[in-house]
C-alpha cells in the first residue's frame, strides 16, 4: 500500500480537530450556526498551522445539509462529495504560480455560475500576496460587489504584501503558531493511531524542532519513524535532527560559567569530530541560554519550556550559578552568528571565537569589531 505522509492523513476533517486556534474555529462554527457568514475571508499565519484545512472545513460546512453546532458532519451526500480535491464548488487557487491579471479575469468570469448540488461556491486563494498589482486590482472589483453564492477565502503568510483596499473588504483571521505540548498531544494521539512505540522525550523534541507548525512537526515525525524502524527514541530523533543533547548543552554552558578556556575548546574539538553541524549547535546554544533566563526569571518556567523534569532541575539549577545580564550576553551574541555560520569557511574556528568572546564577557558588537 502506497504510503499516505502523517500530515495528509491526519489532516484535520472539522473545527474540532483542529488544534491551537480555537478563537478562529470557534467564531466561524458561530457564524455558521447563526447564518451571519461574510462574503471574504483573510487567513494569516506562519507556514503549516492550518490556514488551508479550515479553510477546506469552512468549505464544507457552509454547504454542509446537517452540520453539527457549526461543524460539518461529515456524514451528508454534500460532505462525502467535498471531501474529493476536485470537487467543482470548492476551487482551489495556487497565486504563486496563478498571479496574472488573466487568471483573476477568469475568475471574474466564473463566479457567476451558480454552484452545482451545493449552497456556496467557494473560492480558497493560497498565497494571495504572489499576485500582481494589476490581479489584485482585477480581484478588488469581485471582492466589492461578490454573488451572494460566493465565499472568496485568501490565506498569506506575508499579510503586509497585501494592498489595503484588500484588506478592508475582508473579515481577518490570525493564525498562531501552535505549541509544543499541543503539538506533542498531537504526535502521541497520532503515534498511538499508527501502533508506533515512543519516548515522551522524543516527542518533545520532534515538537520542539516543529516550531509551532503542524505540518512540520508531523513531517519531522515521519522522517524519524522511517528511520526508527518501530520505536521512537531520543537517540532517533536526535540523531535524525541533528539537534544537540541537553547532556552537551548543560556541559557547555558549565565550562563556559567556569571560565575553562582549554577544557572549552577539547569540547569543541570532541563536537566537530562528530560531525555536529556547528550552524544547529550554535542556534541550540542560543536557545538554551535563553531557556536558562526563563528559569532564572519566571516562577514557572516549565509552563513555557514544557520540560521533562529531572531536566527541568538540571536546568535551574545552571540557571543559579550565572546572573541574568551574562545570559543575555549569550543569547546575542550566539543568535546574531548565525547567518555567519552558514557561510563562513571554518565554522569551528567561528565558533571557538564567538564562545570565548561570551565567555570573557564582550558584547554582540565588540565581537563583531574584532
Amino acid at each position: 500500500m502506497e504510503h499516505l505522509a502523517l500530515y495528509r492523513k491526519y489532516r484535520p476533517k472539522n473545527f474540532e480537530e483542529v488544534i491551537g486556534q480555537e478563537h478562529i474555529t470557534k467564531a466561524l462554527a458561530n457564524q455558521i450556526a447563526s447564518g451571519s457568514l461574510s462574503h471574504a475571508y483573510l487567513f494569516t499565519g506562519s507556514r503549516g498551522i492550518g490556514k488551508t484545512s479550515v479553510a477546506r472545513i469552512l468549505a464544507k460546512a457552509v454547504n454542509c445539509e446537517n452540520n453539527q453546532n457549526g461543524s460539518p458532519c461529515g456524514q451528508c451526500d454534500t460532505c462525502k462529495r467535498l471531501e474529493g480535491e476536485n470537487d467543482i464548488n470548492v476551487i482551489e487557487i495556487d497565486a504563486a504560480s496563478n498571479n496574472r491579471v488573466d487568471d483573476i479575469r477568469e475568475i471574474r468570469e466564473k463566479v457567476k455560475f451558480l454552484p452545482v448540488g451545493a449552497k456556496y461556491k467557494v473560492y480558497i486563494i493560497d498565497e494571495v500576496h504572489m499576485l500582481t498589482d494589476s490581479a489584485f486590482n482585477a480581484l478588488l472589483k469581485t471582492l466589492e460587489e461578490p454573488p451572494k453564492h460566493v465565499i472568496f477565502i485568501l490565506a498569506t503568510t506575508e499579510v503586509h504584501k497585501l494592498p489595503a483596499t484588500i484588506l478592508s473588504r475582508c473579515v481577518r483571521f490570525d493564525f498562531r503558531l501552535v505549541s509544543v505540548e499541543l503539538l506533542t498531544k498531537l504526535l502521541r494521539n497520532i503515534l498511538d493511531s499508527e501502533n508506533i512505540s515512543y519516548d515522551d522525550e522524543a516527542l518533545k523534541l520532534i515538537a520542539a524542532s516543529g516550531e509551532g507548525s503542524v505540518r512540520d512537526t508531523l513531517s519531522i515525525a515521519d522522517s524519524i519513524c522511517a528511520y526508527s524502524g518501530g520505536k521512537v527514541t531520543k537517540e532517533d530523533a536526535l540523531k535524525v535532527l541533528g539537534s544537540t543533547d541537553y547532556d552537551n548543552l548543560l556541559k557547555f554552558y558549565d565550562l563556559a560559567f567556569n571560565k575553562e578556556i582549554g577544557g572549552l575548546l577539547e569540547f569543541i574539538d570532541e563536537l566537530d569530530k562528530t560531525g555536529k553541524n556547528m550552524s544547529v549547535f550554535v542556534k541550540d546554544l542560543s536557545k538554551h541560554a535563553r531557556n536558562l533566563l526563563v528559569c532564572a526569571t519566571c516562577d514557572d518556567p516549565n509552563k513555557l519550556l514544557n520540560l521533562p523534569q529531572e531536566v527541568l532541575e538540571r536546568f535551574i539549577a545552571q540557571a543559579k550559578a550565572v546572573d541574568e545580564k551574562k545570559l543575555i550576553s549569550f543569547m546575542q551574541i550566539f543568535a546574531g552568528a548565525e547567518n555567519e555560520l552558514r557561510y563562513t569557511l571554518s565554522p569551528r574556528l567561528l565558533l571557538e571565537t564567538l564562545s570565548l568572546s561570551a565567555m570573557m564577557g564582550l558584547n554582540s558588537e565588540d565581537v563583531k569589531k574584532n
